[in-house]
């Protein structure tokens, strides 16, 4: 996980407890084989115990088996506020990156199963080589060399998807096609340039080759509509009192292949039906055979075995891909926004079995839970373990990386002055993140304002010429410091890849 970003457990919750959680030998399969009766009739215990455990406000969960849907279910409420909205299988839910394997499931259909491989026009990195080699399997599976998330902040400060994918060539790369970094951006970069090379907009194509076709009629990649779906599940944070409350709105459209689909528990089933039955649903060849096979094999190493005798994490495109320890193939993928949603798909293709859980809380590592719960008692009787606390350590781990390594809430005894007001104020300049500008407050002390609208933080003296300031939205990470050094200012959760310091300006 960088820095900051709170999308980071969204890739990965559910396949780091896949990757055997503990480190345990994995359990043998009990003796009667793979009963998915068992585990449906515990399915509903299983959320409700969840719901209990975490205080997450509503679940919808959809299985599908055998090319039928056998478990189509809601539970709690779409909002904390309006508790006589209760879920049901058309709510609706933002997928968070759950939407990355629908993504490619379009993609699929728009390049076969050989156009992953072919070079993108329109793609502009640091360097011109990587630029003019780089293909739709290289972002999709985060393979390109582009930082770990490049381009979120950018997003977070308010820039749209044009500003931010044109200034993906200042990132820094690492090496190409041997490094893997998880990259919404990069990922959606890989989409657009697609969509543009077939003339339509990234959401009409994904509504042309797979929504209409396959008959998910509540499903798009448009926020406007998930805003004005009737039965929408808002979007819900933990609160210091520990109540879950809808406090934020998420607007994902800039990184809409990456993060931005909404669906709901009905169509998903309809989808998971799709993946399961080579592209074809009700006896319709919806999506490229061969092309939906790609996106299931692995592309990158996105976990390196922990020790010799582990299996290695896998990322194919738009998948997170394992094998078991009977060579069974798994995929799955996690979604999350900090800001208040957290879903999971997981698939045993040779089972014919799968499990969708949308959610309308913020990470708390309960749908990867459910799932994990689901296929365990299908193959051993019962969880093979508390998987709760597993997969919540692994969401928070990861969430609260990246904050500062001082404590600016506690500034030195004796901190050294700072100067003048008049000495910081001005406007800043910065190729990645735009215009800046210092002020004095109306009340004094000053303001740092960042973004195109922009956003405004009050800065608080630390010592010196450093002050600091409390971080907002998805990627918030806490308090974090502002130096200034002559005619320079450097932001440092901005600073991760190099990219933090603004110039002063005149």
């Amino acid at each position: 996980m960088r820095r900051n970003s709170k999308h980071r457990a969204l890739a990965v919750a559910a396949g780091l407890a896949l990757a055997a959680g503990t480190g345990a030998a994995a359990p043998s399969p009990s003796p009667g084989g793979f009963d998915v009766s068992r585990a449906l009739d515990t399915l509903d215990t299983q959320v409700q115990d969840g719901i209990r455990r975490t205080g997450v406000p509503g679940v919808s969960v959809a299985v599908v088996h055998d090319d039928k849907v056998v478990y189509l279910k809601g539970f709690g409420v779409r909002s904390t506020e309006a508790p006589g909205g209760k879920v049901g299988p058309d709510t609706v839910f933002q997928l968070a990156s759950v939407s990355k394997p629908v993504a490619t499931t379009v993609l699929a259909q728009a390049l076969g199963a050989d156009g992953f491989d072919d070079p993108l026009k329109g793609i502009t990195l640091k360097d011109p080589w990587v630029s003019s080699h780089v293909t739709a399997a290289d972002l999709l599976s985060h393979r390109s060399g582009l930082p770990d998330h490049s381009g979120d902040l950018l997003e977070d400060l308010g820039y749209d998807q044009s500003y931010i994918l044109s200034h993906l060539r200042y990132e820094p790369l690492s090496p190409f096609r041997t490094s893997y970094a998880y990259t919404n951006f990069g990922f959606t970069a890989a989409a657009e340039a697609v969509a543009k090379a077939k003339g339509v907009p990234w959401d009409k194509l994904s509504d042309d080759l797979l929504y209409k076709p396959a008959g998910m009629t509540h499903t798009s990649s448009r926020f406007s509509d998930y805003e004005k779906a009737a039965d929408r599940a808002l979007t819900h944070v933990k609160t210091a009192d520990g109540t879950w409350k809808p406090l934020y709105v998420r607007d994902a459209d800039a990184q809409t292949a990456a993060g931005g689909v909404s669906s709901n528990a009905r169509d998903m089933a309809r989808w998971l039906r799709l993946q399961m039955d080579g592209g074809k649903i009700d006896g319709k060849q919806v999506i490229n055979s061969a092309g939906l096979a790609e996106t299931h094999v692995p592309h990158s190493i996105s976990q390196p075995a922990a020790e010799p005798n582990a299996q290695p994490g896998y990322y194919g495109l738009g998948w997170n891909v394992r094998y078991d320890d009977h060579g069974r193939l798994r995929l799955s993928h996690s979604g999350a926004f900090a800001l208040g949603t957290n879903t999971n798909v997981t698939l045993l293709p040779a089972e014919k079995l799968a499990i969708v859980v949308l959610t309308n809380g913020a990470p708390s590592g309960l749908p990867d839970t459910i799932a994990l719960n689901f296929f365990d008692t299908a193959e051993h009787g019962k969880p093979t373990r508390d998987w709760l606390p597993v997969v919540a350590k692994s969401y928070e781990e990861q969430l609260n990386e990246g904050g500062s390594d001082t404590d600016y809430a506690k500034p030195p005894a004796n901190p050294k002055p700072a100067r003048p007001d008049s000495a910081y104020t001005g406007t800043y300049t910065n190729p990645f993140y735009g215009r800046a500008a210092v002020t004095a407050g109306p009340g004094g002390g000053l303001v740092l304002h960042l973004g195109p609208k922009p956003q405004n933080y009050p800065l608080t003296h630390y010592d010196g010429n450093t002050f600091s300031f409390e971080t907002a939205g998805e990627n918030a990470v806490g308090r974090t410091g502002v130096t200034f050094t002559d005619s320079r200012m450097r932001v440092e959760y901005l600073d991760t890849n190099g990219l933090g310091t603004f110039e002063k300006a005149g």
